[in-house]
């Protein structure tokens, strides 16, 4: 029971892009569980892994604030952490599945009726889509 119970917990060791090792190996740092992320911890923390080249991990603080954020915002943070996904996916060399998570990820940010949280700063939005699309954001996310 016990190997079954850790088998299903999100303890699997992961190498840098969160993809998972065998059992018993030593595994990357991952990003602490959470049941809650605050917007600028959650933003500052996306950038950060961004920058070291972990958008795996970005992709986890970014799901943990979709996850716990007002029932307004869930669209943007789950596009956001879509993007993130889609990052890893390009940092693993999945260049198709990549281009469909960020095209779904840029449809919903574009889209009306997904607005920008009131606690984003235009700059750090934008600093984060340029970031998630690892420089090049589509041109209608373009500032």
């Amino acid at each position: 029971m016990a190997e079954i119970n850790r088998r299903l917990s999100n303890t699997r060791p992961r190498d840098e892009l969160g993809r998972p090792l065998p059992w018993g190996s030593t595994g990357f740092p991952q990003v602490p569980e959470r049941d809650h992320v605050a917007t600028d911890l959650a933003i500052n923390e996306a950038l950060t892994y961004l920058a070291k080249g972990y958008p795996f991990h970005a992709h986890e603080v970014l799901e943990q604030r979709w996850r716990s954020c007002p029932e307004a915002e869930r669209t943007y943070w789950r596009a956001m952490a879509q993007a993130a996904a889609a990052a890893t996916q390009a940092a693993r060399v999945n260049i198709v599945g990549a281009q469909r998570l960020w095209t779904r990820a840029a449809d919903t940010i574009c889209s009306p009726d997904t607005a920008v949280p009131a606690d984003v700063s235009v700059r750090l939005h934008h600093e984060l889509i340029h970031q998630l699309w690892l420089g090049d954001p589509p041109v209608s996310l373009r500032p």
